[in-house]
C-alpha cells in the first residue's frame, strides 16, 4: 500500500462542486473515487487540497489517496485517465510519504480569473470566462489590486468554511493582466483563501474599474471600514491554477504561515 499525490485538472461546468455530496449530484471527487474504484482502491474518500464551487475550474487541483498499485506511477496515471470522463484529467502522479495530506501540507494556492469586455454575451468564450459591462478602466483596477496585496483580514471579502476560524490571509500577488482576445486575466496568490474570496475581490475591483467605487474602497474594507456592495464575479471565469507545496520544486518560497495547517479551509 502506497499514497499517491495525483494532480488533475477539470473543466467544472457540469459539476456540482468538487466536494462529493449526497443524492444524484454530480461532483469531481465522486467521478475519481468511482476510477479508483475500478482500480481496486477501497478507501473511503479521496484527500483533496480544496473545495472548488459548482463551476469553478482547475487545472492543478490535487488530492492523495492510498492505493495498493503494483505498477508505476505513470501507468496509474494512464488507468485513472482511462476510466475518467472527459471533463477530468490526470496531469501528474508521485508516491508520497504516507503522512503528506494535500490541504494540511500546502504552503500556497494560485487561482486566476478570466472575464472579457463587451455588451452582448459570446456562447464560445461564456464557457470559461464572465462577460462584464459596462465597460472598465483597467488602470483602475490595477490600482485596486496593489491594496490587496500583503496580510490583511479578508473579512469583507469571504468566510472560513468553519464558524469562528481566522480570517486573515497573506496574499503574495494580486495583478490584472491583458489577453491576446483583449480579454483581461487577474493573477492572485496566497497562502490560503476564504470560501468565495476571489470571486468576491474580482467582483469588487470590477465595480472599481467601473468608476462605481474608488480603488481605496478596498483598502478601507480590509480595515473593517466602510461598506462594500454584496455580489460575486460568475463562478465560470476561476481556475485553480496551482497548489504549492514545500521542496516540491515549483519555485515559490511562501512568505509566512501556512493557515491551512490550523485547520482552514481553502475555496475561491
Amino acid at each position: 500500500m502506497a499514497r499517491y499525490q495525483v494532480i488533475i485538472a477539470y473543466d467544472g461546468t457540469c459539476f456540482q462542486g468538487f466536494q462529493r455530496q449526497g443524492g444524484r449530484a454530480r461532483t469531481v471527487q465522486a467521478e475519481v473515487e468511482a476510477a479508483l474504484t475500478r482500480l481496486g482502491w477501497q478507501g473511503s474518500a479521496v484527500l483533496y487540497a480544496g473545495r472548488t464551487d459548482a463551476g469553478v475550474h482547475a487545472a492543478g487541483q490535487v488530492i492523495a489517496f492510498d492505493l495498493e498499485w503494483s505498477h508505476s506511477s505513470e501507468a496509474l496515471g494512464r488507468a485513472l485517465n482511462a476510466y475518467l470522463p472527459e471533463d477530468i484529467a490526470v496531469k501528474a502522479v508521485r508516491e508520497v510519504g504516507p503522512d503528506f495530506h494535500p490541504r494540511y501540507h500546502a504552503v500556497g494556492r494560485a487561482y486566476t480569473y478570466r472575464l472579457y469586455i463587451a455588451q452582448d454575451r459570446d456562447p464560445l468564450r461564456d464557457r470559461f470566462a464572465w462577460r462584464v459591462w459596462p465597460e472598465v478602466d483597467l488602470p483602475r483596477m490595477v490600482a485596486a489590486a496593489q491594496w490587496i496585496e500583503g496580510r490583511h483580514d479578508f473579512a469583507a471579502f469571504g468566510t472560513p468554511m468553519k464558524p469562528g476560524r481566522s480570517t486573515i490571509r497573506h496574499v503574495y500577488r494580486a495583478s490584472w493582466e491583458v489577453l491576446e482576445d483583449a480579454s483581461l486575466r487577474f493573477h492572485i496568490l496566497a497562502n490560503a483563501f476564504l470560501y468565495h474570496m476571489v470571486r468576491r475581490l474580482v467582483y469588487v475591483q470590477v465595480l472599481v474599474g467601473q468608476a462605481k467605487l474608488e480603488p481605496e474602497a478596498i483598502g478601507a474594507a480590509l480595515q473593517g471600514q466602510g461598506h462594500l456592495p454584496p455580489g460575486l464575479a460568475a463562478a465560470r471565469g476561476l481556475v485553480l491554477e496551482r497548489v504549492y507545496y514545500p521542496d516540491d520544486g515549483q519555485g515559490f518560497e511562501p512568505l509566512g504561515e501556512s493557515l491551512i495547517a490550523s485547520g482552514d479551509e481553502d475555496c475561491g
